[in-house]
């Protein structure tokens, strides 16, 4: 089997790409980045290109699947940006993958598309995904799963997988989750339990997540497995407040939804946050998943329960952990808080 992997040096890539090197059946892996990594991994071949301009369909020829990973989050303040590359840049790799005859196509959806939930039920993948309008994250991922609608209609003889999961995390991906979401003035030095004196008890806040290496097996088993459809990924337990101040030795602060709306939104607006608002919004609207469907037909059971990949991330983090990638580049110190300074903060990709 020969596995391309676009997007193959980012927080889930590097997982995807070791899960399948550890599988037999998997003879050939190429790993697809806009950036060449320094990290290579035991068996994987690397191509350099972007899904924007890349001639995809040439490095996808001779592929049984294509896993598509690629997405990018930043600059939250030009939506443009994000939208080229993630949504007309998943348009061209859904189309190289059917110009080069591929069989079949995994993406990296998201809870993220969800329309907002029933509250705590859990739903499963039959929940609309028409995201939340008000994240550019949200309606981009939610217009994929529109994209992908058509080009199964299109396309009846490519098998299609749809993986949903929630938030990723483990070690490696500590520094670039706070580049990402968390910006230059965060005390990495001061994350960790013990440090944090209290956690804001806001009403309506609750995420799923998981570990990477176990979004990994899913991916894994996806390709390497006859099913199709779309499969909902977290692992127990569901994090609110309580149970993020039990991690950290905390206290739970009763804080409203509003002042944190408000909160979020002047950092942002002072530069001094690079995720939009729009974010916090998105995450007080999501459904809880039911991963059942993922569990009996996917056959994927994680290994590692939310919290701890929770505190892993958060002890990367605290460490300045990394990869030789350019996703995961490690701390840079005060040089690379200056770096994030000058691009604006969630100015520039």
């Amino acid at each position: 089997m020969r596995v391309v992997v676009v997007g193959a040096t980012g927080n889930v890539g590097t997982s995807v790409v070791r899960a399948l090197e550890d599988d037999p059946d998997v003879a050939s892996i190429v790993g697809v980045a806009r950036r060449a990594p320094g990290w290579r991994g035991s068996r994987a071949e690397w191509r350099q290109a972007d899904v924007v301009t890349g001639d995809l369909a040439q490095i996808f020829d001779g592929a049984d699947v294509v896993v598509h990973l690629a997405w990018l989050f930043q600059p939250t303040r030009d939506a443009t940006v994000t939208w080229r590359a993630n949504v007309l840049g998943s348009m061209r790799v859904f189309r190289a993958a059917a110009e080069a005859g591929v069989p079949a196509l995994v993406y990296a959806s998201s809870v993220g598309a969800y329309s907002p939930g029933p509250g705590e039920e859990p739903v499963d993948e039959s929940w609309p995904t028409h995201g939340w309008p008000g994240a550019a994250y949200a309606r981009e991922k939610a217009y994929v799963e529109r994209v992908l609608d058509v080009f199964e209609y299109d396309n009846p003889d490519v098998r299609v997988v749809r993986m949903r999961p929630g938030f990723i995390f483990k070690r490696e991906a500590g520094t670039e989750q706070r580049r990402l979401f968390g910006g230059p003035f965060v005390p990495r030095r001061l994350v960790r339990p013990g440090m944090i004196p209290f956690v804001p008890d806001i009403p309506g806040l609750r995420f799923q997540a998981l570990h990477a290496d176990d979004a990994g097996e899913a991916y894994r088993l996806a390709v390497t497995r006859p099913v199709s459809g779309a499969f909902n990924l977290a692992a127990e337990p569901v994090l609110g407040p309580a149970e993020l101040a039990r991690l950290l030795g905390a206290r739970t602060v009763p804080v409203s939804a509003w002042m944190a709306r408000g909160a979020m939104a002047a950092g942002w607006h002072l530069r001094l946050l690079p995720a939009a608002p729009g974010l916090f919004e998105m995450l007080l609207q999501l459904p809880v998943m039911s991963t059942r469907r993922a569990h009996e037909v996917l056959g994927w059971t994680p290994r590692h329960p939310a919290d701890d990949a929770m505190l892993e991330m958060m002890a990367g983090l605290h460490d300045g952990a990394g990869m030789d990638t350019a996703p995961l580049a490690p701390d840079g110190g005060p040089a690379g808080r200056l770096k994030e300074v000058a691009s604006r903060i969630g100015g520039r990709p």
